[in-house]
C-alpha cells in the first residue's frame, strides 16, 4: 500500500511540474466549482489501545481488537468544501468511526478500576467520531494543479465501554486538536488528477507537564476521475494516528486503509 501511494504522489507531483509548461486554455475539468461535496467508502486496518484508571488504580493497556474483539469495517466518510475564490478553501469532513463487539475475556486486565478475569463475558462499544473543521490556501495555483497549505482543527470523541456481569466501565476523551500541513495536486490528463495531502499536531509533555499530552499525523492521497465539471470519482489511501494521554488515561488509536467514492460539484 505504502508503495503504491508513493507512486500517486510521485505522478501527482510530476503533473504539477509539467502543468506549468501547458497552455493557459488547458484548463482541468473538475476545477470550476465553489461547493463540493464527497462521500467514500472507507475500509481501514485498526490498531485500538487504550487505559484508563480510576480511584487511583492505573489501568492495564487494552487492546480493542486483540482483547475485546473489535473488528475492522467499511466506514462511510462524507466531506464539504465551500470555495468562495480560487485559492481559497474551507473544508469540513465527518469521520464516524464507530465499533461494537462481543467476547470473552482471555486474559486478565484492569479498566477502569475492575479487573476484567479470563473467561469474563464483555459487551464493547467504541464511539471515536471525528469531526475535521480546516481552511486551505493554495499559494502555488497552476492550470493543472497547485501546492497548499492547510489548517485545521480536528474534534475527536474517544468514548469507549465495556458492558460486563461485574458492572460498566467507560474512558472518554474529548479535545480539540489543531493541524497544520500541505497538499497538492497534480493532473496526469485533463480529467484525471492525483492529491496528496498531510496534517500534524503534537503537544510536547513539557508543554502538559507530563500531566497531560499527545500527537496527530494524518495523511491521505488520492485520484479523481472527472466525468465532466460536476461529477467525479474517487480512490485512495488514507491514513490516521493518534495518541493523547491525560493523567493516567492513555490511548493509541491507528486507522489505514484504501476508499472509494464519489464528488460532486456546483
Amino acid at each position: 500500500m505504502i508503495c503504491g501511494a508513493a507512486a500517486l504522489v510521485t505522478l501527482g507531483w510530476a503533473g504539477v511540474a509539467n502543468a506549468q509548461y501547458r497552455p493557459a486554455g488547458e484548463a482541468a475539468i473538475g476545477e470550476k466549482y465553489h461547493i463540493e461535496g464527497g462521500f467514500a467508502f472507507w475500509d481501514p486496518d485498526i490498531d485500538l489501545v487504550v487505559s484508563s484508571e480510576a480511584l487511583g488504580i492505573p489501568g492495564d493497556d487494552v487492546d480493542l481488537t486483540d482483547d475485546l474483539g473489535i473488528e475492522s469495517k467499511k466506514l462511510r466518510t462524507f466531506t464539504l468544501v465551500l470555495r468562495p475564490a480560487t485559492k481559497h478553501k474551507f473544508r469540513f469532513q465527518y469521520l464516524p468511526l464507530k465499533y461494537e463487539a462481543e467476547a470473552i475475556v482471555d486474559r486478565d486486565f484492569v479498566f477502569n478500576g475492575l479487573r476484567y478475569r479470563v473467561g469474563l463475558p464483555v459487551n464493547t462499544s467504541a464511539d471515536l467520531t471525528t469531526y475535521r473543521f480546516g481552511y486551505e490556501y493554495d499559494f502555488l495555483y497552476f492550470s493543472r494543479g497547485y501546492v497548499g497549505a492547510l489548517f485545521d482543527l480536528k474534534y475527536t470523541d474517544v468514548d469507549v465501554t465495556l458492558n460486563s456481569p461485574i458492572g460498566t466501565a467507560f474512558t472518554r476523551q474529548v479535545a480539540p486538536i489543531p493541524g497544520i500541513g500541505g497538499t497538492g495536486r497534480g493532473y496526469l490528463a485533463k480529467n484525471v488528477s492525483v492529491t496528496g495531502e498531510f496534517s500534524y499536531f503534537r503537544i510536547p509533555q513539557s508543554l502538559g507537564k507530563d500531566e497531560w499530552g499527545g500527537r496527530y499525523f494524518e495523511y491521505d492521497v488520492y485520484g479523481t476521475v472527472n466525468f465532466n465539471q460536476n461529477v467525479g470519482a474517487q480512490i485512495g489511501l488514507r491514513s490516521i494516528h493518534a495518541e493523547y494521554f491525560e493523567d493516567l488515561d492513555a490511548g493509541d488509536l491507528r486507522f489505514r486503509g484504501w476508499y472509494f467514492g464519489g464528488v460532486f460539484r456546483y
